[in-house]
């Protein structure tokens, strides 16, 4: 059977919609519209598949925390190859019948929850890394790191395809024949255990793990301050001349204490971890926040939302796929040099 993709009469229409109704040719905006979300499906596939490239021919790569990394690249590559082009043929063919059928259909929304899933939970999964990194950087030694990295991606990818394998087993329908529509299950009770599992779980765990981030790092500093000593004028000072950190000792009444003016290399690393996590969880809050409120009402309380609005919080969570490898790369000069020794080997 054919599938048609369409909104009733009385809501709000996307441009691709409008365009299509009567066979009208498409409009400038529309032309305009679809040429940004080819370009953004193209760069985020090239984008993740240049992380993935170099992750395989870099031996230093060969270990935490870039399996993490390469296990969110192939999620995010995934959703660039197989998921958002069926979902730019789902713009295309709204207002009129197209060329997908029920298999076709079941194909586009399983590996739309899968990869989607995966790559929410893969984000989750570096936050905890780097979490675990900056407060328990003594228990997480290397060989602990790459056990829980290890049984992270695994559950990752076991709990995205539980929940996207579900309506194949008769928890609801994502191919309505009546009306020839293709959409992920609408059933009540699985909307609430696949957006729970997709999204808000991990979303609490990413804001729990950011939140307890900033507080030891407000620690640290509170402690940086109370440790500080404020020289007296009968206390005599003895400056060593070294190179940053500087150490002033300052001894009264028998008792010498100091201070370092400057951060350490681990606080450093630390703090620029915090703000790549910081980031990234924001970015993924930003991205996919829209979409999941929508998808978790719409059903429940029976909500008419504008399809052109359905379509915006979409690609905006899809979008989320394109920024993850720009930020986790930004923050390691590693992955940039490794971009310029791959290009320039390829020449």
């Amino acid at each position: 059977p054919s599938l048609i993709f369409f909104s009733d009469s009385q809501q709000l229409q996307t441009p691709l919609e409008i365009s299509q109704q009567g066979r009208e040719p498409f409009s400038i905006f529309t032309i305009l519209v679809l040429t940004l979300l080819v370009l953004l499906t193209v760069a985020t596939f090239l984008w993740n598949l240049l992380v993935l490239a170099t992750i395989l021919r870099v031996k230093a790569f060969h270990r935490v925390p870039h399996n993490l990394v390469a296990s969110t690249a192939v999620s995010d590559v995934l959703v660039a190859a197989l998921v958002m082009p069926l979902s730019l043929v789902k713009e295309l063919s709204a207002g009129r019948r197209g060329r997908l059928g029920r298999e076709l259909c079941l194909v586009w929304v399983c590996f739309d929850v899968l990869c989607c899933t995966a790559s929410i939970w893969n984000v989750t999964a570096i936050a905890l890394d780097r979490y675990w990194s900056i407060t328990r950087h003594l228990e997480y030694t290397l060989l602990t790191r790459r056990r829980i990295s290890n049984v992270m991606i695994a559950l990752t990818w076991a709990l995205s395809a539980a929940i996207s394998l579900a309506p194949l087993f008769g928890w609801g329908e994502t191919y309505s024949p009546e009306q020839e529509r293709c959409q992920v299950s609408q059933e009540p009770s699985y909307t609430i255990v696949s957006t729970g599992g997709a999204f808000y779980l991990p979303l609490c765990v990413v804001l729990f793990v950011y939140w307890k981030i900033y507080k030891a790092a407000k620690f640290r500093m509170g402690g940086r301050k109370r440790n500080a000593v404020v020289p007296l004028p009968e206390a005599a000072q003895v400056k060593e001349a070294s190179p940053e950190p500087q150490m002033v000792f300052t001894a009264r009444h028998a008792a010498i204490a100091f201070q370092t003016d400057g951060e350490t290399w681990r606080e450093q690393k630390e703090k620029k971890a915090a703000l790549m996590v910081g980031i990234l969880i924001g970015v993924f809050v930003l991205c996919w926040i829209p979409f999941f409120i929508t998808e978790l009402i719409s059903p429940l309380c029976s909500c008419n939302i504008p399809p052109i609005w359905k379509s915006i919080f979409l690609w905006l969570g899809y979008s989320n796929s394109f920024f993850n490898p720009l930020i986790y790369t930004a923050f390691n000069k590693n992955y940039n040099n490794a971009f310029k020794n791959l290009f320039v080997k390829q020449r």
